[in-house]
């Protein structure tokens, strides 16, 4: 299987709707193509499905098609059709992860509770 292009750290709430049910799970991988969720319902690669990914205030959607899952990992999809908002958005996110990878540790960064 050939990656389009890298992913990169993500972490979001996230839904994956298929025709038989609705699961709550996480983002944990981005890219402009597709992302990496964890879940514990195995689908099978080919499987059509509604991805909703819930950051701060803003909501992303597309139907996405799942290219494998792992049995109580995750499974990874590949984005079929994204709204030029929903585009947008993707880009937002990709820059802000990919600005926190590039970002230098100091001890200004560091919170405590």
């Amino acid at each position: 299987m050939i990656r389009l292009d890298s992913r990169f750290p993500f972490s979001a709430s996230a839904e994956v709707a298929s025709d038989d049910s609705v699961e709550v799970t996480r983002v944990t991988e981005l890219s402009r193509h597709g992302c990496y969720l964890e879940t514990t319902k195995h689908r099978t690669a080919g499987t059509r499905v509604t991805v909703k990914i819930m950051s701060e205030d803003q909501i992303f959607e597309a139907t996405a098609t799942v290219l494998y899952s792992r049995p109580m990992m995750g499974m990874a999809v590949a984005f079929r059709a994204v709204k030029p908002l929903f585009r947008s958005m993707l880009k937002d996110w990709l820059q802000e992860s990919l600005n926190q990878q590039n970002q230098k540790p100091s001890i200004d960064n560091f919170e405590t509770e």
